[in-house]
């Protein structure tokens, strides 16, 4: 019984560790690196919070795109050419929106670290 316990706790462990690392091949940068990155026509600038959120305040560029609706949105409305920036409140829901990005094949995709809780 006590090795279920640990086996449990484990699980547990992963999961919450896979949920907050940082996807393989996606590019971390700061609100300070994405200031200097902003006025790049070549990218994308996605805010995956919901739309309320993105009312309340958002950053001139970005378009919203909530996270429970990118996974259908994303192949019809974004550039697999181009790269694409992902923000959201915390850091949270665009690492998860990083991830489902490149499982659909695009192959640039930067999340901005700490979201718009950094942004100042």
């Amino acid at each position: 019984m006590e090795y279920v316990n640990y086996i449990v706790i484990a699980l547990f462990l992963v999961f919450i560790i896979q949920r907050v690392l940082p996807t393989r091949g996606v590019r971390q940068i700061t609100t300070t690196d994405l200031k200097n990155e902003l006025n790049d026509k070549n990218k994308q600038y996605i805010d995956v919070r919901t739309s309320g959120e993105f009312k309340a305040r958002n950053i001139r560029g970005f378009k919203n795109i909530p996270l429970h609706q990118l996974a259908q949105q994303a192949v019809s409305e974004l550039s697999k050419e181009k790269e694409i920036v992902v923000i959201c409140q915390s850091g949270m829901r665009s690492n998860k929106a990083s991830k489902i990005l490149k499982k659909q094949g695009f192959k640039q995709v930067t999340n901005v670290k700490g979201g718009m809780s950094a942004w100042c």
